[in-house]
């Protein structure tokens, strides 16, 4: 019987060995968490276009949205086979989200880190024809009006919301986030007068650029290119840059050499000048780490955001 098991068992591990050599033999499911058609969606499809080209085989798109961007990440932890046929995109908010509730998954444990790509360039808009011309006035009236002013994000837990939190309780005002499942549904509370104003990346540069809406600041170190008149909130005296890398996981346990694969077909894409086009477009900037770099930086990011959110004694 115990000859049995063990050649059992070493028919499992030959299989899986001969599966990872063999690495991909089709297609691979690649998670968004987030809806189609925004800034995140877009670029995701764009560099899995060009990886695939890389890889093989094809990348699959499937949009995940909710929960603050984490649907990716749960799918992963929850039962996703770790062999490279699975994988997501892992926004800041993976990190975040365990110190503000209770998640299915431990980012410390739960997945196999492939490749660190980029970050968001973020600002806050509000319609044309709003009364607040300035950031200076928008605190103004925050200050005076405790709690009456109103702010759409892509929902609980992100940087959006949590940066906008952040300067509440520097400048000791009160307002009222609405989370909302991503970028257009925001977008539209906005238009439709329902909120005041929009923290979001830069899906809001075509209705900014035809003058719908108007942008009070950015969150960068620096200027953006685009926009070179519009204040940081360093030039508006707060020392905070808010941009939320990103990078790319998958199941934890999963095999060196397909992490390897994996990696360096989207390394390819990231430097492929198709795909520096794309981030020029969304105004976001390289910010690669290979696999044992971009571990070491999700434990740095995990205590970061711990000490963050104790601050401010968020919750969910």
């Amino acid at each position: 019987m115990r000859l049995f098991r063990f050649a059992f068992f070493l028919g499992i591990l030959f299989s899986i060995a001969a599966e990872a050599q063999n690495y991909p033999s089709r297609p691979v499911t690649f998670l968004v968490p987030w809806p189609p058609g925004g800034s995140t969606d877009l670029s995701m499809r764009a560099i899995a276009l060009l990886a695939e080209k890389h890889l093989g085989q094809r990348i699959v798109i499937e949009n995940r949205p909710g929960v603050s961007g984490t649907m990716g990440a749960q799918a992963l932890a929850g039962g996703a086979r770790a062999d490279g046929y699975t994988i997501a995109q892992m926004p800041i908010t993976v990190f975040r989200l365990p110190h503000m509730m209770k998640t299915p998954y431990d980012p410390m444990q739960d997945f196999t880190w492939i490749i660190h790509l980029t970050g968001y360039t973020f600002g806050v808009v509000v319609k044309s024809d709003s009364p607040y011309k300035t950031w200076g006035d928008v605190i103004a009236y925050a200050r005076a009006n405790p709690g009456k002013m109103t702010y759409a994000t892509p929902g609980n837990g992100t940087s959006l919301h949590i940066t906008m939190e952040n300067i509440a309780q520097r400048d000791g005002i009160k307002w009222e986030q609405v989370p909302f499942k991503g970028y257009a549904e925001g977008a539209l509370a906005l238009l439709g007068g329902h909120v005041d104003m929009h923290s979001d990346s830069t899906g809001w540069a075509e209705q900014v650029n035809s003058g719908r809406l108007r942008l009070l600041n950015t969150w960068g170190a620096q200027r953006t290119k685009r926009w070179p008149n519009t204040p940081t909130l360093k030039d508006l005296g707060y020392p905070i840059v808010s941009n939320s890398p990103y990078g790319l996981a998958g199941p934890k346990g999963m095999d060196p050499a397909v992490t390897r694969a994996l990696h360096d077909a989207f390394k390819k894409a990231l430097d492929d000048p198709e795909y520096l086009k794309t981030l020029e477009k969304f105004d976001q900037e390289v910010y690669y780490l290979n696999s044992e770099d971009y571990a070491a930086v999700a434990k740095k990011t995990f205590e970061e955001e711990r000490v963050a959110i104790q601050r401010l004694g968020l919750k969910m």
